[in-house]
């Protein structure tokens, strides 16, 4: 290990900052240990201290999520990481209760008998359910009360129930649903407010006739209840040799990225996973680059969370030294970056233009580089400050910083 020891959710969180970057902490709240045939815990890892807690099921180890032990355990573990590290979001995956093993029950009998009791036998189901929502408002309550600015979000499955089981669910034959399978009542948290966003893993094509993306994404659209929306999208789908001729293509990505801007309550993508921007399936990041994604963007708003307004930028000098523009300003208190922005003389000044968004930054000052084609005679350049809600200052125009 290194020296001193390492951190690698500092570092980057750290490296993050300095690029704009909002950090969301990526967790499976009750999986332990998935794969029992290779266990490499150590002596005082939990499942060894606290067996009692969990249950086996095929070759995982869970958490028991009927336990008021495993729940509290689960919340303080959010708890130390929103307390310790400086960042945006919680966000849990899609593993509450497990995918259903064919022919095989959840082994949670010893915990019904102990903490069923308002649960009929036959209701085990809603009583599972129930365990579900008390560790989401849990972690809702105790993310808020330590750091009102950290969102709480959720990646689910991407089916809420099939329609021929609730005419309410979508138009869909998924073999398991949240609601029905993973117990994962996720249009009640996002009634109750007891999440920040959700990010439904619609990973399959556009005309899959089990789970038709273009299906899902419609029906999300329609039921969010105020709950900020953002789509999964499956990266790793993306392979010549796929026995799906849709994934053969990055050009899948790219219509689901314009399917999801027909509808209005989609406000963006999240892709699984960040590793195919590095070993770019079929130019998939030259495709988006080209046709979706060609400017800049801000992170998104929290509009669930109360807002922080930081203070503006203070003291905003700019001087010019050899062929070196020199941008300089004061931090002021609830700031977490600072946009910088840079406008064409003589056209009204938006910030609200994505175009015009120059860069992002957690530094006080920065240095660009003149070249023959940057006349900064034909420019303004302007700044504001990001709170950690992700609220924007007014603008300052930077200044000619007087001489000494």
């Amino acid at each position: 290990a290194p020296e001193p020891l390492y951190d690698p959710l500092a570092f980057t969180i750290a490296e993050c900052r300095k690029r704009g970057l909002d950090i969301h902490v990526w967790l499976n709240p009750y999986r332990s240990l998935r794969d029992t045939a290779v266990n490499l815990t150590a002596p005082d890892h939990i499942t060894r201290t606290h067996p009692e807690w969990f249950v086996t099921y095929g070759s995982t180890v869970y958490f028991d999520p009927g336990l008021p032990q495993t729940r509290d355990h689960v919340a303080c573990v959010v708890s130390d990481i929103v307390r310790r590290y400086d960042i945006d979001a919680i966000h849990m995956d899609d593993y509450f209760y497990p995918y259903r093993i064919a022919g095989i029950d959840f082994p949670d009998n010893h915990s019904f008998n102990a903490y069923g009791g308002a649960f009929k036998a036959d209701k085990r189901d809603d009583w599972r359910r129930h365990n579900v929502d008390l560790i989401i408002q849990q972690i809702h309550d105790s993310i808020s009360a330590i750091n009102p600015a950290v969102e709480f979000g959720i990646s689910p499955f991407g089916v809420w129930r099939n329609i021929y089981k609730d005419s309410t669910g979508s138009a869909t034959k998924a073999g398991q649903t949240n609601y029905d399978d993973l117990f994962a009542d996720i249009l009640k948290w996002q009634k109750e407010g007891w999440i920040d966003y959700v990010v439904p893993q619609l990973y399959w094509q556009i005309g899959f006739k089990v789970a038709d993306y273009a299906v899902l994404a419609d029906w999300w659209n329609r039921n969010t209840y105020g709950c900020p929306l953002y789509i999964g999208q499956a990266f790793y789908r993306i392979d010549r040799k796929s026995q799906t001729k849709a994934w053969r293509s990055a050009d899948e990505i790219i219509r689901q990225v314009n399917l999801n801007r027909t509808f209005p309550n989609i406000g963006g993508s999240m892709f699984f996973s960040a590793k195919y921007m590095r070993t770019n399936p079929l130019r998939l990041k030259q495709k988006l680059l080209r046709q979706v994604y060609p400017l800049s963007a801000l992170p998104a708003g929290k509009p669930r969370l109360a807002p922080i307004v930081p203070d503006r930028p203070g003291n905003a000098t700019f001087s010019v030294n050899g062929k070196k523009l020199e941008l300089a300003w004061e931090k002021g208190q609830h700031t977490k970056n600072f946009i910088i922005y840079k406008f064409r003389k003589g056209v009204p000044p938006d910030s609200s233009v994505t175009e015009s968004i120059y860069m992002v930054t957690n530094e006080a000052s920065v240095t660009i580089d003149l070249n023959r084609k940057t006349k900064l005679s034909r420019y303004l350049y302007a700044i504001t400050a990001q709170s950690n809600t992700n609220t924007e200052s007014e603008p300052v125009f930077f200044q000619l910083k007087s001489s000494q």
